[in-house]
């Protein structure tokens, strides 16, 4: 019988406990792809502990670039050596809701995943995955840490896109953590005419500021009439919460112009309920979208708009950790301080 080939990945238990271990190199199928990892990006999402605790032990992380190990004898598109990018989840590009354009609400997106995950030296990228546009080759001039960025990026271009966010309107971002910096980057490159930025902290805030913002506010004391004051006495043409608090949830409203938008990016916890302003919504015109994920369409936009020098992302990286030292990654990353991009680098490139 064949001895089990053994590799590193990171367990989660919680926030605080996440450790190497040692679990299988996984199997792969006659149609899969076994993907050397050489950078994974630790999402807010991987921090849900609300959500992950339940399901632990697990192997996370799902913003992941590396090299292609093997390929199984049937896989097609690919082979051994190719430098890609791979997603998770992937839409069905056949169902009514696809075709409608909404992606992110077929089923098979909630039903695809990697084997064991991405904070792990390999991983096993399905068939369907390949087959549905989840796996994009890298062009030279994008690494694999700023591959690791496509993902996240196109869920933001999604959101805008959806939000019509566009040259000569405002946006306010809510909420300046990567989500939210890489809303502003995003709009920058957009030509959007006015971006303004809050967050708890001033480390977030000063690179908010750096990264494209006109003005930025402490979460503390902030207010419409200060948003008035930077933007010729109107509120924003559209509000991005790239934050779950309740608090935020009801600021956005305060903050939007009659006949703008508020989108909900971040993910709130389940049991969380927020009053809704019926009257002044409906008064109002204002809109409310939600936006989740990306097709397999935005990540190739997101992938263009870095090959193309449009959207840069590097900078973002303020840290890089080997896999041994996961557990001071999420760490970092829940805490307050000064860290923004954390990412595990399993392989030494």
């Amino acid at each position: 019988m064949r001895a089990e080939l053994c590799m590193k990945a990171g367990v989660y238990y919680n926030n605080r406990d996440v450790r190497a271990e040692e679990r299988p190199v996984p199997r792969i199928g006659e149609e899969d792809i076994l993907l050397k990892v050489m950078a994974s990006g630790i999402c807010g999402s991987d921090l849900m502990e609300w959500y992950r605790v339940k399901k632990a032990p697990l192997v996370l992380g799902h913003e992941v670039a590396g090299v292609i190990e093997k390929t199984g004898k049937n896989a097609k598109n690919f082979k051994k050596g190719d430098k890609v990018m791979a997603t998770h989840h992937v839409s069905c590009n056949e169902c009514n809701r696809c075709l409608a354009g909404n992606h992110t609400s077929c089923e098979l997106l909630h039903k695809t995943n990697f084997e064991p995950g991405g904070f792990a030296e390999y991983l096993r990228i399905p068939a369907i995955n390949i087959e549905k546009g989840g796996v994009l080759k890298l062009p030279e001039n994008v690494s694999f840490e700023e591959g690791t960025f496509i993902e996240p990026l196109a869920c933001v271009l999604r959101s805008h896109r959806l939000a019509n966010l566009t040259k000569g309107r405002s946006v306010l971002v809510i909420g300046s953590g990567i989500a939210g910096l890489l809303h502003i980057k995003a709009a920058k490159a957009g030509g959007v005419e006015k971006i303004f930025a809050t967050d708890i902290s001033g480390y977030r805030l000063e690179y908010a500021k750096k990264f494209g913002a006109d003005a930025v506010f402490s979460s503390n004391g902030f207010s419409p009439e200060k948003l008035k004051g930077e933007n010729n006495g109107a509120l924003a043409d559209i509000v991005i919460l790239c934050t779950g608090a309740s608090p935020a949830v009801a600021q956005a409203f305060e903050c939007v112009e009659p006949g703008g938008i508020v989108v909900l990016f971040a993910i709130p916890r389940p049991e969380d309920s927020v009053p809704f302003p019926y009257f002044n919504l409906w008064k109002t015109s204002i809109a409310i979208i939600s936006s989740y994920a990306a097709s397999p369409s935005d990540l190739k936009e997101s992938l263009k708009m870095m090959a193309d020098s449009k959207i840069a992302v590097g900078d973002m990286i303020t840290h890089r950790l080997p896999l041994e030292r996961i557990g001071e990654g999420f760490r970092l990353a829940a805490g307050a301080g000064n860290a923004l991009k954390i990412i595990i680098t399993p392989h030494p490139a």
